[in-house]
């Protein structure tokens, strides 16, 4: 979605160059090395978790989680279900306090200087309710002016927004009469509408169409060609491995492994790695045998 607490616009910093994470031959070899959670923010990360914490009615769900994104990467996060991925991004872009930990977007500690933090920051979030009482216009309207947006500027950046995703047909139409695909797309709308230099998405392409899928892929390309950085949070890993230059893998709370997208893999298929650091897969033999015929 778009920043659920969207705050006025400030300058943007340049980005830095992409820098790739040290990796460290582990028990599994190219599993990337823990990041401290001590350690200091280094100025190529787009986003920076350190310890991040959360438990809820007492079962703690992510476990000191600490993970560095380098600007200007496309950077990809897959886990089973349960696995934490939600949480953490929500934790990490101010929509869920943590019980620890801190996040830092480009620099900015999301929970001390929250405005400076999300000035810089595209949010969608999944499943998250928005004013979907309002047109597609409206909407992007009424987010941009919230930023501190010249009316000029919205009223441009909403036109080239609605067109590129196929929107600009939908006048009069209000968001919950949308289709889910057409809500996720004006959702991203409102997410790009700033210009942040950090876009972080929870399944964005989850029931868009083909058609608008491409489109949204080339958009989001073009924007981290552009020196913008993508953190995009996914169950589909062929998807991951089309789109991202850097992934990481969490499971059960935890970081399993990251780095590049051939650290990562060591060679192999992302999904055969992952099904290697998660487990399962399996069924056993003859535990479904009344389904055959």
């Amino acid at each position: 979605m778009h920043s659920e607490h969207p705050f006025p616009s400030e300058g943007h910093p340049a980005p830095a160059p992409s820098a790739d994470r040290a990796v460290a031959q582990g028990p599994v070899a190219g599993i990337a090395a823990p990041v401290s959670a001590d350690a200091a923010v280094p100025e190529s990360t787009a986003l920076s978790l350190r310890g991040l914490r959360k438990s809820f009615d007492g079962t703690e769900v992510v476990h000191e989680l600490s993970l560095d994104v380098p600007r200007g990467s496309f950077y990809g996060i897959v886990g089973p279900n349960g696995a934490g991925k939600t949480t953490t991004l929500s934790m990490a872009t101010g929509l869920l306090r943590p019980d620890g930990g801190t996040a830092h977007v480009l620099g900015h500690d999301m929970w001390a200087v929250p405005e400076q933090a999300k000035a810089r920051l595209g949010v969608l979030a999944d499943g998250l309710r928005t004013f979907d009482r309002l047109t597609g216009r409206e909407l992007l309207t009424y987010v941009g002016l919230v930023r501190g947006m010249e009316p000029a500027v919205v009223e441009e950046r909403m036109e080239s927004l609605l067109t590129a995703l196929d929107l600009a047909g939908e006048d009069g139409k209000l968001v919950v009469d949308y289709s889910a695909g057409m809500t996720k797309k004006i959702l991203l709308a409102c997410a790009l509408l700033h210009a942040p230099r950090l876009l972080v998405l929870d399944e964005p392409l989850e029931a868009v169409d083909p058609v608008s899928a491409q489109v949204i892929r080339k958009i989001l390309t073009a924007y981290v060609d552009g020196g913008g950085t993508v953190v995009l949070s996914s169950h589909v890993m062929e998807l991951v491995e089309g789109l991202c230059s850097h992934v990481a893998i969490i499971a059960r709370g935890e970081l399993l492994a990251d780095g590049t997208l051939d650290q990562v893999r060591q060679g192999g298929s992302l999904v055969q790695t992952f099904i290697d650091l998660v487990g399962g897969g399996d069924v056993a033999e003859g535990s479904l045998a009344w389904l055959e015929s």
